[in-house]
């Protein structure tokens, strides 16, 4: 780096600091270098698009100070433009919110140019310029943002939820690539709000366009003595409440997200009721499973859970035998901590519901002890008697069931 260069701190380390929250990552931006000047000194190069570099001392990133131009659909779709006459402000404007657009100096005085303090004790997510509306991830961005702030009261601002909508209608959502929208949507689950990602993406039209599925249960009614919320959609904004308030991991609240999509498939004639609906949503499941190529682990809770929550609500009604096709299914065998994030889903589910939420959910534990009993069932003495194969295995699903048909017994 030349002698007139200078280093600001900016994005979401000034934000927080701001806020008084935790600073967990840095991002630092050089004004006034080039990639020379950056490799002369140590860094080390990491950015494809445009000159990213890492200082091998703390691993944080140092971006050059760049302008960008719309060249294309999407969000790959820029040209990216870095010199030494770039200035910090030019930098500033290119970011998606006011709050995010702030730097700070390295005597520790912050840079504003775009009323970023202003937002922060107004509690509004605002766009920097127009030309938010260029690039369709920060739809998903400033509702992920919404999901995080919501406890402090943050709100999108109407103006930014236009350009939003803007957006949505646009048809430039459909460019997103697969892995960066589920890295948005898997980050926004696993904020304290993920409620609100979703009801911020079904206010500016973004739901229908990304995941339609879910949009689809909006206005769909239940029985009102089950679900006194009645509205689909409004129930899965709250069990989805209810998984962050238990810190559920981040395939529990894909699986509590998509565990009701069947209910959006059943005849308006047979509302409000929805029979069958957990076979119903496995081919909803599947498609918005692959379309958004989410990991294995959280399609298969999502699959697990849609079929089977309603088997997990009537556990104390269930025979030995429906129980151990349960647990094959589940595979409580050698999977038991996937076993466990069935049944807090299954809790979610249930306490998602206008005044339920601190709810007991009692199927759980008879679940989990059920489940002990099939697991204790010893191999080796009917190996000992001589049976193998298809016999063994019926022998022992039958001692699973006698095991079960006594803790029954035992609990009732």
């Amino acid at each position: 780096m030349s002698s007139t260069s200078s280093i600001y701190l900016v994005g979401g380390a000034v934000r927080d600091q701001l806020l008084d929250r935790p600073v967990t990552d840095r991002d630092w931006v050089v004004v006034g270098s080039t990639p020379e000047a950056m490799l002369a000194q140590g860094y080390q190069p990491v950015g494809q698009d445009f000159p990213v570099f890492i200082k091998p001392q703390t691993g944080e990133e140092y971006a050059l100070a760049r302008t960008e131009r719309k060249s294309g659909k999407g969000y790959g779709g820029f040209t990216f433009h870095t010199s030494a006459d770039v200035t910090l402000e030019d930098d500033l404007i290119r970011r998606d919110l006011t709050i995010n657009a702030m730097a700070q100096a390295p005597d520790g005085s912050i840079i504003d140019p775009y009323g970023g303090q202003q937002d922060l004790h107004r509690r509004l997510l605002r766009h920097v310029s127009p030309a938010f509306a260029e690039d369709p991830l920060r739809v998903l961005r400033v509702a992920r943002f919404a999901a995080r702030f919501a406890d402090l009261g943050f709100q999108v601002a109407p103006e930014t939820l236009g350009l939003m909508r803007q957006l949505a209608e646009s048809g430039e959502l459909q460019t997103l690539t697969a892995e960066r929208s589920w890295q948005e949507i898997s980050r926004a689950l696993m904020e304290p709000h993920p409620e609100v990602f979703i009801q911020v993406l079904r206010d500016c039209g973004a739901l229908a366009e990304l995941l339609p599925e879910i949009d689809a249960l909006f206005g769909v009614p239940q029985p009102q003595a089950h679900h006194p919320e009645i509205d689909t959609g409004e129930h899965i904004l709250q069990v989805l409440q209810i998984a962050a308030r238990e810190q559920l991991p981040l395939p529990a609240r894909w699986a509590c997200l998509l565990h009701d999509l069947g209910k959006a498939l059943t005849p308006q004639a047979q509302w409000p009721k929805h029979h069958g609906h957990e076979q119903k949503g496995l081919k909803a499941v599947k498609a918005i499973n692959q379309r958004c190529k989410a990991p294995k682990d959280c399609q298969e809770l999502a699959l697990l859970c849609c079929e089977y929550h309603t088997h997990s609500h009537r556990a104390l009604e269930l025979r030995p035998q429906t129980l151990i096709k349960l647990f094959k299914a589940l595979d409580i065998y050698r999977r038991a901590e996937r076993f466990e994030y069935f049944l807090a889903v299954c809790r979610a589910d249930a306490q998602g519901r206008t005044g339920r939420e601190e709810a007991p959910y009692p199927q759980a534990d008879y679940l989990r002890g059920a489940a002990e009993a099939a697991r204790a069932v010893a191999v080796q003495p009917l190996l000992a008697a001589g049976l193998q194969g298809a016999e063994l295995g019926k022998a022992l699903e039958q001692s699973r069931q006698q095991a079960i048909a006594d803790y029954k017994a035992a609990w009732t």
